[in-house]
């Protein structure tokens, strides 16, 4: 006999999150360790820092080149993001 409490690992820790609120601070962990598979090794290691705040990604870069170049993809980095992670996490990414 099964117990109807029983549950998987899996569906576990999703309770787990949503009953500390905690999804979306996951969710968001999960794009930000995305971003080097998403823009490729040579730009993660120029960037410094990233953060999100308000579903907007702050990404600091430390070359102005790159960082212009890096605007003109900013679509294509967000709608990659969020297929990363599985969700809308972003909508807008500043770059710094």
């Amino acid at each position: 006999m099964t117990d109807p409490n029983q549950k998987s690992l899996g569906e576990a820790i999703a309770l787990l999150l949503k009953t500390y609120q905690l999804e979306d601070k996951f969710e968001q962990a999960r794009l930000i360790q995305s971003w080097e598979s998403v823009v490729g090794s040579m730009i993660a290691r120029h960037t410094t820092d990233l953060y999100i705040q308000k579903k907007t990604l702050f990404v600091y870069i430390d070359s102005d080149a790159l960082r212009h170049e890096l605007s003109f993809a900013r679509g294509q980095i967000i709608q990659n993001l969020n297929q990363a992670a599985g969700k809308e996490v972003i909508d807008e990414i500043v770059f710094r």
